[in-house]
């Protein structure tokens, strides 16, 4: 959910973890009362019966995608990236023609607007911002929300295997002290803001560092891991965990928090000296080719009642307060979910660093690579 490279966020689609896409058409309603978010056109137009959507693995549900067909009659197709950069390289290559919707996190959408490949949001075809928590109705990464919807938030940290570590992880620091007891039954993030970013953390220098010097001492202290390191995973890990292969691995919260309720003896654990709090959205491509499907799709995941019922099937952190407000009172109180403000303000969110992501990524291919 590198966001935040956020890089890679995330669930699988239980029900399509083989497949590269999904296409779904149905009749029914699966029994939501929600409004009519057909598109309507103010030059008339109408809306073509398909939909493309490039997304994160586990922010498609089939029973969403089964309400949005019978509510406007559009057919969705979802594909699927683990990475903001897989994703931005193939929109550049050419590769998104088909798609009206993607889902990139915050740092992501700031690129993305820079280069010309989202559309500005025309707000008064929009039903429901006003319902968002406060701080994300104008976020630094998009003032406004001039070009992007959030859809969920979390933060980054480590699920571990509480049967095994009988004592657990309460920072970034507990991979290198305990580098022997974990050895090859741990993975990180395949994601180098990430990675990087919780090094420059335990170091006590800023996930957005700037200071060559700190990324490279960063650097060091991944290189003493490495040899430790079962592999850079962003999904693998979650079946290898459940399975007994890994002890611990580094992961979003949207998987942490779903695998930890599934498996009660994962447990998942934000490191107390902060970690990257992610914000992942929706937008609307410039070369969208079902610009009405979009502002349908837009539409349909504002209404609270969605949003809530995302926010329980999916198990992310909506931040959709009328949304927020629906859900169960063991939902609003699971501080995995929705951690309390004094652990956020310890958080970094991810942000674009022009050429210095160049000394990051030299850097991330010397650890990857050796």
């Amino acid at each position: 959910m590198t966001g935040k490279l956020m890089s890679n966020r995330r669930r699988f689609l239980q029900s399509a973890i083989a497949f590269s896409s999904l296409s779904l058409t149905v009749g029914g309603g699966c029994g939501w009362k929600l409004a009519d978010v057909r598109a309507s056109s103010s030059t008339g137009g109408t809306s073509r019966d398909q939909l493309d959507i490039y997304t994160w693995t586990q922010y498609i549900n089939p029973e969403l995608l089964k309400t949005f067909t019978a509510q406007t009659g559009i057919k969705v197709v979802a594909s699927f990236y683990d990475s903001n950069e897989v994703m931005l390289a193939r929109l550049q290559a050419g590769g998104g023609g088909s798609y009206s919707i993607v889902y990139p996190s915050d740092y992501m959408v700031q690129k993305m607007v820079a280069k010309g490949l989202v559309t500005r949001l025309n707000h008064q075809r929009l039903v429901g911002l006003e319902n968002l928590f406060p701080r994300f109705q104008n976020p630094t990464y998009d003032p406004d929300n001039s070009y992007s919807i959030p859809y969920s938030w979390g933060t980054t940290g480590l699920i571990y295997n509480s049967e095994i570590l009988k004592n657990p992880p309460q920072d970034w620091e507990y991979l290198w002290q305990n580098k022997e007891l974990l050895y090859k039954r741990m993975t990180l993030l395949n994601d180098v803001r990430e990675v990087m970013g919780a090094a420059l953390r335990m170091l006590g220098y800023s996930y957005n560092s700037k200071n060559e010097a700190e990324i490279k001492q960063a650097y060091e202290k991944l290189k003493e891991l490495k040899g430790a390191i079962a592999a850079f995973e962003t999904d693998a890990w979650r079946n290898q965990i459940v399975a007994g292969d890994l002890i611990l691995a580094m992961c979003y919260s949207s998987d942490g928090v779903k695998i930890s309720q599934e498996n009660p003896k994962l447990k998942y654990v934000i490191p107390k000296s902060g970690s990257s709090l992610w914000t992942d959205t929706v937008v609307i491509l410039q070369t969208a080719p079902n610009p009405e499907g979009a502002y349908s799709w837009l539409n349909f995941i504002l209404q609270p009642e969605v949003a809530a019922k995302t926010s329980q099937v999916l198990t992310i952190a909506t931040p959709n307060r009328a949304a927020y407000e629906q859900l169960p009172k063991k939902i609003q109180t699971n501080t995995e979910l929705f951690p309390p403000e004094n652990l956020l303000q310890k958080c970094e969110s991810i942000a674009p660093l022009g050429t210095t992501e160049e000394i990051y990524n030299r850097y991330w291919t010397e650890l990857t690579s050796s």
